[in-house]
């Protein structure tokens, strides 16, 4: 019997987390399904899940009815729904997370959105939702915007594992692996057992290729329409070298001989959004080991069902990759903007759905009282 592509994806390395959490899929044992069925191993969540989870069902009626009759606000009653979710989900992975030696079992946690440009703020809540949730098995997703470096060192120092998230170029993933890395120093120094430390760095990729094709589309020419779908591709494999050419360092190597893990990418936002490309694109060509990809259930399903793994597929791609991009520079097409505006719009975007949830939650406790 052939193994499943998923069990083929475990094998070679890859992590399968899924993008998405509610407490229906907690307590009818789908998500337990999922990870005998499916080598799940891992959750992620943001603002904009909670927000559809929360929209829909009657699983979360009773906590609101108690949480209203408790006088909580409204920031209040998210922080319990979300924390509890979490710590719920964390205890369904609790095997996989004591039989991977804390790699994986894990389950991510966001800080408020509207903190993304608070360092000081996003320490002290990373702090805040580790000890609420109370699991060895959490990650506190931290933003990469600049201000989010130093909330990555601080709470990477306080030894607390975190899921860096909003990661779209290489520049700035070099300065989230060098965030990661001075927290593990500072965490050596203060005596922290860095081994229990993890940390992976979510870098994102269709939506790259949404904003680079709409891009090359209105150039419209052979050339340009020659490019599309291949921006998000190429800048995920080239954060591979980044991530190999970092972890090899001898500052690196002097942590891993500590007793650091290193810090492996992530790939985000693996859903595929044009219909003409195939529905397992970001999973296929971004197959490589150390490395996690989370996956919406809807890609998590394909791949199972008729994902092609055909094994390594991103070491000695780099310079392949790099024509890409310099070809897209040449066209007028320009990495740096295109970056820039995606970090902004994935802040704004999830600010929107925090905003969304609050004021489901609110809605909630007032139809409680």
């Amino acid at each position: 019997m052939t193994s499943s592509p998923t069990a083929q994806l475990s094998a070679l390395g890859v992590s399968i987390w899924l993008d998405d959490l509610s407490r229906d899929r907690i307590t009818s044992g789908g998500l337990a399904a999922l990870i005998a069925d499916r080598n799940v191993v891992g959750v992620t969540t943001n603002p904009t899940i909670f927000a559809s989870a929360l929209a829909t069902g009657t699983t979360y009626d009773a906590q609101i009815r108690e949480l209203a009759a408790a006088g909580a606000d409204v920031t209040r009653a998210v922080f319990e729904i979300t924390t509890d979710d979490v710590a719920a989900a964390s205890d369904i992975f609790a095997d996989v997370y004591a039989a991977t030696s804390g790699q994986d079992g894990r389950v991510s946690i966001e800080v408020e959105p509207g903190l993304a440009h608070d360092a000081a703020g996003t320490i002290a809540q990373a702090r805040e939702l580790w000890a609420k949730v109370d699991r060895p098995n959490a990650m506190i997703k931290i933003p990469a915007t600049l201000e989010g470096l130093e909330a990555i060192t601080e709470t990477i120092a306080a030894g607390i594992s975190v899921n860096v998230t909003l990661i779209f170029s290489l520049d700035r993933h070099r300065a989230v692996i060098d965030a990661y890395l001075a927290g593990l120093e500072k965490a050596h120094a203060a005596g922290h057992d860095l081994s229990t430390i993890h940390s992976v760095a979510s870098f994102f990729v269709s939506r790259v290729d949404t904003e680079v094709d709409r891009r090359l589309a209105e150039i419209g020419t052979p050339e340009a329409l020659a490019l599309k779908s291949k921006a998000g591709v190429a800048n995920a494999r080239l954060a591979y070298e980044v991530f190999e050419q970092a972890f090899a360092s001898d500052r690196a190597a002097a942590l891993l001989a500590a007793g650091a893990n290193v810090q492996r990418p992530l790939w985000a936002s693996t859903g595929v959004k044009d219909p003409a490309l195939p529905d397992t694109l970001y999973v296929t060509e971004l197959a490589v080991g150390r490395t996690v990809n989370t996956m919406p259930e809807k890609t998590l399903q394909a791949t199972f069902d008729h994902g092609v793994i055909t094994g390594d597929a991103v070491t000695g791609t780099y310079d392949e990759a790099r024509t890409v991009l310099r070809s897209l520079e040449a066209l007028g097409v320009s990495y740096d903007e295109v970056t820039a505006l995606l970090e902004k719009e994935g802040v704004e975007k999830f600010i929107v759905s925090w905003n969304e949830l609050l004021d489901t939650v609110s809605a909630a406790l007032e139809a409680a009282r």
